[in-house]
């Protein structure tokens, strides 16, 4: 397979579907034609101007999928549009309704979605303009919201976390939220990180996971509606050599960093999460098209800008 420049790559639903099933095959996974071509379709007419990624999991419950995400514009209803061509079934849980109680609410940016290659649809993102983040308070209005969120009000104030919130992530397939916060500096250094997971009941981090942490750009926490809990707390990296966090994590992992040919020279994300029983696994985002004009990006963007020449 030979490299493609970024910026090269062709985004009609046969290359991106093509591209799917070549990445996915470096896992060994198999993407099924009758789930990734109907999500491509359903979306078809956003893919040419879509930030398109491709993400692998390291954890046992990830095992044998393989996702693929990417942007729509904020004219797109991903929801409707999911509903309408039998992606996902309505349901009467307050996941159904999360969406739009959000679109009332909130100015909105841009969306996402997520899907599995063997699973099929997963997921929305929702994201808030640059610079407007949303509050806690404001989101909590909302009667669809996990009561976790209000529940755990004293812990997102005690971080600096609670006016902060970038993107709303839902997942329709596992019945969670995910909250992005563009976090404080000092949520990112050992102690912080220590006292975060122990509020909230989660096993102390490994010293790999607390270096992992100390070069973060950004966190989110993991809410259900089954529990007052927080179910996790990921954070985010960007780099150029994923292999530094992925070393020992097996081959199909290393394969696939070194043999993805799509958006070589973009940087890749990592994210890294402490499970309730004490798993750490991690998360690996690789671009089949980046496009930095993108709140997909906007967090790296601001790592960067941070970052001395």
């Amino acid at each position: 397979m030979g490299v493609m420049m970024p910026g090269t790559v062709d985004v009609d639903v046969a290359s991106v579907y093509s591209a799917i099933e070549k990445s996915a095959a470096l896992l060994d996974v198999t993407a099924s034609r009758d789930i990734v071509l109907p999500v491509l379709s359903a979306y078809e007419d956003a893919l040419d101007q879509a930030v398109i990624a491709f993400r692998v999991a390291t954890n046992a419950r990830h095992e044998g999928d393989f996702d693929a995400r990417f942007t729509l514009p904020k004219e797109v209803d991903p929801y409707e549009v999911a509903l309408s061509k039998g992606l996902i079934a309505r349901t009467d849980h307050p996941i159904g309704t999360l969406l739009s109680d959000i679109q009332r609410l909130c100015p909105i940016d841009s969306y996402g979605i997520d899907f599995g290659v063997t699973s099929g649809f997963k997921k929305i993102w929702v994201y808030f303009p640059a610079g407007e983040q949303e509050t806690l308070d404001r989101l909590n209005r909302l009667a669809s919201m996990p009561p976790s969120l209000a529940g755990n009000i004293d812990f997102f104030t005690r971080y600096g976390l609670a006016d902060k919130v970038d993107v709303i992530g839902i997942d329709y397939r596992s019945r969670t939220m995910n909250a992005y916060l563009a976090a404080p500096p000092e949520c990112f250094e050992r102690e912080t990180v220590l006292a975060m997971h122990r509020d909230i009941g989660l096993p102390n981090p490994s010293e790999r996971m607390f270096a992992f942490c100390e070069k973060s750009f950004g966190l989110y926490t993991t809410q259900n509606w089954e529990s007052n809990e927080i179910e996790r707390i990921s954070y985010g990296v960007k780099t150029e050599n994923p292999m530094a966090y992925f070393a020992r994590l097996g081959t199909k992992i290393e394969h696939f960093v070194k043999n993805v040919p799509y958006g070589v020279d973009d940087p890749k994300m990592v994210y890294a999460a402490v499970t309730s029983d004490g798993e750490e696994y991690y998360k690996l985002q690789s671009y089949y098209r980046w496009r930095s004009v993108s709140r997909l990006n906007a967090a790296y963007i601001a790592a960067r800008d941070k970052e001395p020449a």
